[in-house]
């Protein structure tokens, strides 16, 4: 393939040139191929290797020289010599003869590169190739990791290594790659080649730890650096997940409001500049691109060089200085900004927001805000324009006077504060800013100063008209999570006036439902509606949407799912700062278990669920500021207050105690609320009252002891012990799956595990290797534990042939279709672990009787008609079902009564088998017992057993009078028949019982899914010669075809027909089956799952065997 042309000093070294013209030379890599050069090719390969060199992917290359320069240059890259080829040959047909014109070798060397570079361009413009953020090294590890280990394009790899693979006690150096779904490791050392595929379901620390060590100069391949700084640069700047930082520099600013510079960095990405103090507490500075009006370079001099200044809509102006390549930054700069107010105008353009001034838009914003607030009536979407507080204030009678004088002098502090720092996103944060905070944020200033410390007020700015829209598509739309949120509505602050009636319930439920709609991976999880409510009462409910956007997705992730990994994370965090700040009480906190108690109702709630209303949301204040380090910090400082009374605790429930009347004694003196009830303290006061505790002091009290706890130290460990949270959950579900089961299945423990351990990976694989449906919409973590992982037809196929002792060849996907119909309890087109479980233990240990019943009922389903249609117009209705109506939690209770009734089901309860069915059934039959030891025996037992069955059919027509036939049992009977081809459509003109015999011989004989070698002949073809039956032929005895057959000579009939009046029940089929030895010694011999188990985890889907972890040898090829 073509690529950018790249200069080459050296054209000869490591390179073998094989073609060569006055201007291009095309060369092979010496070590590759047939004949790699010996020992120098030896030598070369196992370089290219350890160095992770390119000519491992692309072994030729084409130069481009001038014949007077020394300076070669890359224009062309191929993996083959064909494809190699195709560019040379390119080259000598378009570009030789043009380039003798030209008398200027750099004329010539401008217009080969500008020929190569517009190839290129309108290759990527023709095939809509888009430059993405993986770096050129990281896309040749990609091409390799495909190539190496015939991975599929579906299999995404994450990162690679160079790490040394411990063989005893010899290194092999080589190259670790870590995909989705494997690690894979390749060697490459003079002439010998090692690699290794492992499962990453198989992995455990205990089974890598000493497997994989020494990894090398992480700076030569993908540089995660640059991901992580900007991971850092995110969260302490608070901006949107999808912000990348461009680069940073030192730099002084200077604060107008102590006349100083101050040094520290600037932080320059996409839509943002960002600048914070060397002293983390001196200054940090946030500045959208989309409030910059001017940015220029100002003139230098000895106090100030390299200075720039920057202006925003707002009259703010930041002056930097120190900058050592002003000219680079200030062309990045005007180019981001560019692309930014190029946004701003197609947005203005497509909303139809014209105004040109602040002024303007204030007055627009006041307008509507008067105009609609809480109007229901409106035609448009109804939301609130207003805080809830503002329309629920209610004020204390006593002590009112001081309170709200109180109230007052901290409004006019923010405001001088806004007047010295600036008020907006563009605001100077300093330590004055943080004392503000911790005073405690004036109520009617709450939500502004949320918005605005969150950084949800980034997002809202850039996403205009989107709550609104979300709203309008999420109205009337009914599924698991808004039945949720309409459960939980009435629980969310019932104690507040503001939640006692619709109005605010109705902006609760346009949130959490609109926030549902938009991450339905989250959806609805409990907590959520009491965070929601608080954030309504203080902010409009477009503010309070984004505020829950950088709750849920920015400050705690992963908090609010099924799982709740997020708190079970920090659980962890928090159980290590315990440990090394309140270490005398840790032991007994540990033993006593109370702190995995007591943090998931703190954090997942901000205190709120465990504090006064009052007192709650100073601690939500702090939080908006300064991020989880205040829960963190705040906890320890509960658990330190309290220390000496819960040494002396005994059990559980009185440390909970203690803590619990403790944080409902936190009061807040200057709220100008009056106290509200709350419903802790009412379930919770059954003795005397804890002394009161100010927040304020409480807040502070935890700064001073644990201030030191830095957010960038948090974030280390939340990594740490996520990795565990994450295997713990796992192994949880794990064992509650086998636990429930194991009283129903004769598998032992491990067998079970590693049987979901098989079925869980077939799931996940299917995500990332490519399905006919969307596996990720199968798991569910809201369900039970047998519930979550699902498997679709398409898997079960794979797992069938692998792990089913009735897998037979090409038959065996008829079969398993047969196989899954019948587990599909509830016909959703999906089966469960315990569905599969109770198939594989019929087949592997269920006694003779139950495996007939079993491969009976596989071919006797209701309906018979063609199993693919069938099965997706099952498919089809449950997706329009659980799209349109809302659960049923009855349904449940109906298909428990169903499995009871299923339990108690009697022989005789089992429908009849038509012929079709009974001849379906012999297919099977004849290729269950395929590759058999007993393979011969087992044809003649089953060509006894089908001729017996087929004179019983006879023999039953004989009490089987049409007439008493019910019309529902006709209408049955022609839905049986399964639809067939044309060619098989005809009729015989004499349909008499003679020839039944012959009829299901010609079908078993002539089905081409059959892996038998044995044909099927009824002994009533007597008129074929002895000479002319082949060895391998079993007879089949029929008295009815004996006694009247005349068939044609030396063949069968080429037509038949089925007899709908024939029919067998499953006394009569176990009755035959019972009069074959070899028959019942085949159905009573239980099948070990443990071989197959084995083998089912060494067979990849890509077609060669996995590397199994119990086994480190890694292969090797010389």
């Amino acid at each position: 393939m073509w690529v950018n042309p790249e200069e080459v000093l050296l054209a000869s070294a490591l390179w073998m040139t094989e073609r060569a013209n006055p201007y291009f030379i095309l060369q092979k890599r010496k070590g590759h191929g047939d004949g790699g050069g010996g020992l120098a090719g030896l030598l070369v390969g196992t370089l290219d290797v350890v160095l992770d060199s390119s000519a491992r992917v692309a072994p030729y290359r084409i130069l481009y020289q001038t014949p007077d320069s020394l300076v070669y240059w890359t224009i062309a890259h191929g993996s083959s010599r064909k494809e190699i080829t195709e560019n040379w040959e390119w080259l000598e047909q378009n570009l030789l003869q043009t380039l003798s014109i030209f008398e200027n070798e750099n004329d010539i060397t401008t217009f080969v590169k500008g020929k190569i570079q517009g190839i290129i361009a309108e290759y990527n413009k023709s095939h809509d190739i888009r430059e993405d953020d993986d770096t050129d090294k990281f896309k040749e590890a990609i091409a390799k990791f495909h190539k190496l280990f015939v991975m599929p394009e579906e299999e995404k790899l994450v990162n690679y290594y160079s790490c040394s693979y411990w063989k005893g006690k010899v290194p092999r150096q080589g190259w670790l790659y870590l995909s989705i779904n494997h690690l894979c490791f390749y060697s490459y050392l003079l002439g010998k080649e090692g690699e290794g595929v492992f499962s990453t379901n198989e992995l455990t620390p205990k089974k890598c730890s000493g497997l994989f060590q020494y990894y090398i100069c992480f700076s030569d391949f993908r540089d995660l650096d640059a991901r992580a700084k900007s991971e850092r640069y995110r969260a302490l700047f608070r901006l949107p997940k999808d912000e990348k930082l461009d680069g940073h520099t030192d730099c002084t600013l200077w604060t107008p409001f102590n006349k100083m510079h101050i040094l520290g960095q600037m932080f320059v990405s996409t839509n943002y500049i960002c600048f914070t103090s060397k002293e983390e507490t001196a200054c940090s500075l946030i500045i959208p691109l989309r409030e910059v009006t001017i940015v220029e370079k100002a003139d230098s001099c000895n106090v100030l060089p390299s200075p720039l200044s920057i202006s925003t809509k707002n009259k703010m102006t930041f002056l930097f200085a120190n900058l050592k390549d002003r000219d680079f930054l200030v062309q990045r700069i005007s180019d981001f900004l560019q692309q930014t107010t190029s946004k701003i105008y197609f947005e203005r353009e497509i909303t139809g927001s014209l105004s040109s001034s602040d002024d303007e838009r204030s007055a627009l914003s006041s307008e509507g805000d008067s105009d609609r607030q809480f109007n229901l009536n409106d035609s448009r979407v109804p939301t609130a324009t207003q805080a809830l507080m503002t329309m629920y204030r209610r004020r204390s009678p006593e002590e009112f006077n001081p309170k709200l004088a109180k109230e007052f002098l901290k409004e006019q502090a923010w405001k001088n504060h806004f007047t010295e720092y600036g008020q907006g996103v563009c605001m100077y944060r300093t330590e004055k800013t943080k004392e503000l905070v911790l005073q405690g944020i004036p109520e009617n200033m709450r939500g502004e100063l949320w918005l605005l410390f969150s950084g949800a007020i980034n997002e809202m700015a850039t996403h205009p008209g989107y709550y609104e829209d979300l709203v309008e598509k999420s109205m009337g739309k009914y599924n698991l999570a808004t039945e949720e949120i309409e459960r939980d509505l009435h629980r969310s602050l019932p104690e507040h006036p503001a939640f006692q009636n619709e109005m605010g319930i109705a902006a609760l439920r346009r949130v959490l439902t609109a926030y549902a709609f938009r991450n339905p991976n989250i959806g609805y999880c409990q907590a959520m509606n009491i965070v929601t409510s608080v954030l309504l009462l203080y902010a409009k409910e477009e503010e309070a949407f984004w505020l829950l956007v950088a709750l849920c997705e920015r400050m705690l992730p992963d908090y609010y799912n099924t799982r709740v990994v997020g708190a079970l994370v920090d659980q962890g965090v928090f159980e290590e700062l315990a440990h090394v700040y309140v270490p005398q009480l840790y032991d007994c906190m540990q033993a006593l278990s109370v702190i995995s108690t007591i943090s998931l109702s703190w954090f997942l709630t901000l205190f709120l669920s465990v504090m006064p209303f009052e007192s709650a949301v100073v601690v939500v204040d702090c939080f908006f500021y300064e991020g989880i380090k205040v829960i963190f910090q705040l906890a320890l400082s509960v658990l330190d207050a309290n220390i000496h009374q819960l040494l002396s605790c005994k059990d559980d429930g009185e440390a909970m105690t203690i803590l619990g009347r403790y944080l409902d004694s936190v009061t807040n003196k200057d709220s100008t609320l009056p106290p509200i009830p709350h419903l802790h303290s009412l379930l919770t006061d059954n003795g005397e009252p804890h002394p009161e505790v100010d927040i304020f002091k409480l807040v502070r009290s935890s700064y001073e002891k644990f201030g030191s706890i830095r957010a960038d130290v948090i974030e280390q460990m939340r990594f740490k012990q996520r990795l565990r949270v994450i295997q713990a959950i796992e192994d949880t579900t794990k064992r509650n799956v086998v636990r429930t089961i194991v009283t129903e299945t004769p598998f032992s423990i491990d067998e079970l595990e590693e049987l979901y351990t098989l079925f869980k990976a077939e799931h996940l694989t299917s995500c990332y290797w490519g399905s006919t449906s969307n596996p990720m919409s199968r798991h569910d973590p809201s369900l039970p534990y047998l519930e979550q992982y699902r498997m679709d037809l398409e898997q079960f196929k794979v797992l069938f042939a692998l792990l089913f002792p009735w897998a037979c060849g090409t038959h065996t996907d008829d079969l398993a279709l047969r196989v899954f119909r019948l587990l599909d309890h509830n016909a959703d087109a999906l089966i469960n672990f315990r569905e599969f479980i109770c198939g594989l233990s019929v087949m592997c240990h269920g006694d003779l009787t139950e495996k007939l019943k079993f491969l009976y009922k596989i071919h006797v389903l209701p309906g018979g008609l063609m199993l693919e249609s069938c099965l997706n117009v099952q498919h089809s209705v449950f997706c329009v079902v659980k799209k349109m109506q809302t659960p049923d939690y009855r349904m449940y209770l109906r298909l428990w009564n169903q499995e009871t009734k299923a339990k108690l089901e009697n022989m005789k309860d089992l429908p009849k088998l038509n012929q079709s069915q009974f001849i379906e059934l012999c297919k099977t039959l004849y290729n269950m017992f395929s590759e058999d030891p007993s393979e011969q025996e087992l044809y003649h037992a089953t060509a006894t057993v089908t001729s017996l069955l087929l004179e019983m059919g006879e023999v039953g027509k004989l009490f089987c009078s049409p007439a008493h036939k019910t019309d529902e049992e006709d209408e049955d009977e022609r839905i049986a028949v399964p639809s067939r081809s044309k060619q098989e459509r005809h009729q015989l003109e004499d349909s008499s019982p003679k020839d039944t015999a012959t009829s299901c011989a010609m079908l078993l004989s002539d089905d081409d899914t059959s892996v038998s070698s044995y044909s099927v002949l009824s002994a009533g073809s007597h008129e074929l010669q002895c000479e002319d039956i082949a060895e391998d032929t079993v007879l089949i005895r029929s008295g009815a075809a004996a006694a009247g057959h005349h068939g044609r000579r030396g063949g069968l009939p080429h037509s038949v027909s089925i007899d709908k009046d024939w029919a067998i029940t499953f006394e009569q089929f176990l009755a035959s089956v019972l009069t074959e030895q070899a028959l019942v010694q085949y159905f009573e011999k239980p099948v070990e799952i443990a071989a197959r188990i084995t083998n089912a985890k060494n067979v990849r889907k890509v077609g060669h065997q996995h590397m199994s972890l119990s086994d480190y040898e890694i292969s090797l090829s010389g």
